[in-house]
């Protein structure tokens, strides 16, 4: 398959154990192209070091105690460093893992309000190894077997979309409405307008690494991220710069920062079920694993089409590693107190700089181990140097919508919802359940009931559970 990045090169001769084992060569890549794709996955999501400690740092639990923000970063890192670079070794796709956005705020704001904090980790812990199960019960793999091939089209356009989306969100480049403006636009430009240096980087950023991308120049998504990051360093040495966001783009005074894992092994697997009745736990557990679930299978369809490594069948390769991979960094992040880890939807940066095999992921988690002691150094990239690698990503993944046939309606219509509301609900998930539900009752109404398999129907199933949670948590007194 040709990918938005050009076509595959031919395959070159063996340069060793190292390429035999990643299959470098065989795929079209080489070891330039993987530690590119590598570094850039890595600057892309390294945000999630410092927001997922804000996220769980600023929850209480049940009992008003709160996680130590070091001890968090700590974590966080730990467990996407071990992840990634075992999905690079076992399941040898260019694959990134950290803890999960979304999955992570679940747990800081409606379960630890419920429980000890260990008791929260500790159904962390539990939904992954449920997930694991379904995996080595083939029942994940099926799911995804039985996806049309349209709808897995839309599954990357939709992600495509989402993750230019949370470019443009990152960066400030779009914020919400404050809701006092009694505005029916939820989104705006900026403040109303484009104001501040910030600003001014990241649309410079977008702009160098789109035409970088157009002039066909190796490492073009590597490139942007450095140039802006060296940019945004002068400009916040020589300006008056009012606030960056979360990261702030500052030589450190101390380049070196000791880890604390001090949160490693504080959880409970059962102490929630003494905390909540069972039906909440198991509400709370079917929360979880849906939304890992299908984020996960979302990503890893959407990032290996746009790799190109789809067979010939439309199926990933070495799936049943790969989910058993994710479900074990859950598991991890759990026991970590990190939150669930799952696989990330930037992973796709590095497939935009040629990145094909899990080599990729090794530099990725590699440089995350070395975060663990250089936190300083290696967080200095600002959102807004990051985020047009994100927004050029999602231009890359839109190019995969000329497959869908659109004049079939009952393939277009859900591929167009898939589409729509991943970014339009910030959800990877909300979009492939739309997609799913819609795909089944307009094939039941056209009367090619029997043309679905049986799995999409039990998925669809869940899903209307899963788009009924609110009332449904109204009715057990969970609200």
């Amino acid at each position: 398959m040709q990918t938005s990045t050009g076509p595959a090169a031919p395959p070159a001769r063996s340069g060793g154990p190292l390429d035999r084992f990643f299959q470098i060569s065989e795929r079209g890549s080489t070891y330039a192209r993987e530690i590119r794709g590598g570094v850039a996955t890595f600057f892309t999501m390294a945000y999630i070091l410092v927001l997922n400690p804000i996220i769980l740092g600023g929850a209480e639990d049940k009992f008003g105690e709160q996680l130590d923000p070091t001890q968090l970063a700590t974590a966080t890192t730990l467990v996407a460093a071990m992840m990634t670079i075992i999905m690079g070794f076992g399941g040898n796709l260019p694959l990134a893992l950290a803890a999960g956005l979304g999955l992570n705020a679940v747990v800081a704001f409606q379960i630890a309000p419920l429980m000890s904090w260990d008791d929260a980790m500790g159904l962390v812990v539990l939904e992954g190894l449920l997930i694991c199960v379904l995996v080595m019960t083939g029942l994940r793999q099926a799911v995804m077997h039985a996806i049309p091939q349209a709808l897995k089209q839309a599954i990357s356009v939709g992600i495509g979309l989402f993750i230019a989306f949370i470019g443009f969100v990152d960066a400030g480049f779009v914020t919400r409405v404050p809701d006092a403006a009694n505005s029916t636009v939820p989104v705006q430009l900026g403040s109303g307008t484009l104001v501040g240096w910030p600003m001014l980087v990241f649309c410079l950023g977008v702009l160098l690494t789109v035409v970088l991308l157009a002039r066909k120049v190796t490492g073009a998504i590597l490139i942007s991220i450095a140039a802006m990051t060296v940019l945004a360093l002068i400009v916040n040495s020589i300006a008056d710069v009012k606030s960056w966001g979360l990261i702030s783009p500052s030589v450190p005074d101390n380049a070196v920062a000791a880890p604390d894992f001090g949160l490693l092994g504080e959880f409970d697997i059962f102490g929630s079920f003494g905390q909540v009745s069972v039906l909440t736990v198991v509400l709370l557990i079917f929360t979880l694993i849906l939304s890992d679930f299908f984020d996960t299978m979302g990503t890893v369809v959407g990032v290996t089409a746009e790799a190109g490594l789809l067979d010939e069948r439309g199926q990933v390769p070495g799936l049943g590693r790969v989910l058993l991979i994710d479900g074990a960094a859950a598991v991890a992040g759990g026991a970590a107190s990190s939150s669930s880890a799952t696989t990330y939807v930037e992973s796709a940066a590095g497939v935009g700089e040629g990145a094909r095999t899990g080599f990729a992921s090794v530099i990725t988690g590699g440089l995350f181990a070395a975060a663990l002691f250089l936190t300083p150094v290696l967080t200095i990239v600002p959102l807004q140097a990051a985020s047009p690698a994100l927004v050029a990503v999602g231009f890359l993944m839109m190019t995969q919508v000329k497959h869908i046939d659109w004049e079939r309606y009952e393939l277009a219509v859900p591929a167009f919802l898939t589409i729509a509301v991943m970014p339009f609900t910030y959800s990877i998930t909300n979009g492939i359940g739309a997609g799913f539900v819609s795909h089944v009752v307009i094939k039941a109404c056209l009367g090619k009931a029997r043309e679905v398999h049986w799995l999409l129907w039990g998925t669809a199933g869940l899903f209307l559970v899963y788009f009924a949670i609110d009332p449904l948590e109204q009715l057990i007194g969970m609200k």
